[in-house]
């Protein structure tokens, strides 16, 4: 596995520290870290997605590094990037420690970007329960992926501008319990084109949020590998990488 040092130099601590390389770091420009730790269910997308953002960030000339590795998340190490993605992370992933240092980072104007089970983590951080918007309560199952429509609720968004306005597509549809207030919803379900929502006429699937000092973007899809590889779920994806990452 490649290591990953944000100022060029190696040192030992570095040497340590699982991070893998996607795309060269850029010193005068914008830097991302991707984060897929899980401690519960383990989606087989994440592989697929760290690719496929790592292709994205190549050719938006960002530089962009992944890593599973909580001990990575120092003051020192998270002031290289940008914005940090929570790729289908799940349950507990942090200590205290890990906590403060990413606390820290929004709190200095840094970006968060939440993907699906995102919403399945840190229960018992309410800090974090406000950055995502909202947790993971149940899907339908049987089958769990299912198809719906989505409704485009603001266009005027970089994750939701090039979107169809009734956009049909396969994903497992989260419900959700415990919406924050002042989430800017970008998505929602028609709730009438699939069975199996709790939450009918009103079920918002993206948004994003200022938060404590910084910017956070969430969209409940990608839960499926071929998310990964559909070219409208990637520029929504990318969209929201753009608004977290700020000018």
């Amino acid at each position: 596995m490649l290591m990953f040092n944000g100022c060029g130099d190696s040192n030992q601590e570095d040497q340590e520290l699982q991070v893998k390389v996607l795309s060269e770091y850029k010193t005068d420009g914008q830097n991302l870290l991707i984060f897929s730790r899980t401690s519960g269910w383990r989606h087989d997308s994440i592989e697929p997605g760290i690719e496929a953002i790592g292709k994205l960030a190549s050719e938006h000339e960002v530089g962009a590094a992944a890593t599973e590795d909580a001990d990575y998340f120092t003051p020192e190490n998270l002031s290289k990037y940008d914005a940090i993605i929570f790729l289908n992370t799940s349950e507990t992933i942090f200590e205290d420690e890990h906590r403060q240092a990413f606390k820290q980072f929004m709190q200095n104007g840094g970006g968060y970007v939440g993907i699906h089970s995102a919403s399945d983590t840190e229960y018992n951080w309410p800090w974090y329960h406000g950055l995502v918007g909202a947790y993971f309560d149940n899907h339908p199952n049987n089958p769990n992926v299912r198809n719906a429509i989505i409704e485009v609720v603001n266009t005027n968004h970089p994750s939701t501008e090039m979107l169809p306005t009734r956009w049909k597509r396969d994903d497992e549809w989260y419900n959700f319990q415990g919406f924050n207030e002042g989430l800017n919803v970008l998505l929602k379900l028609d709730t009438n084109s699939y069975e199996g929502s709790d939450h009918p006429g009103n079920h918002p699937v993206a948004w994003y949020q200022e938060y404590d000092g910084g910017r956070a973007f969430y969209t409940a899809l990608g839960h499926t590998k071929e998310s990964f590889s559909e070219d409208l779920f990637l520029q929504h994806l990318w969209g929201g990488i753009e608004y977290a990452m700020g000018d």
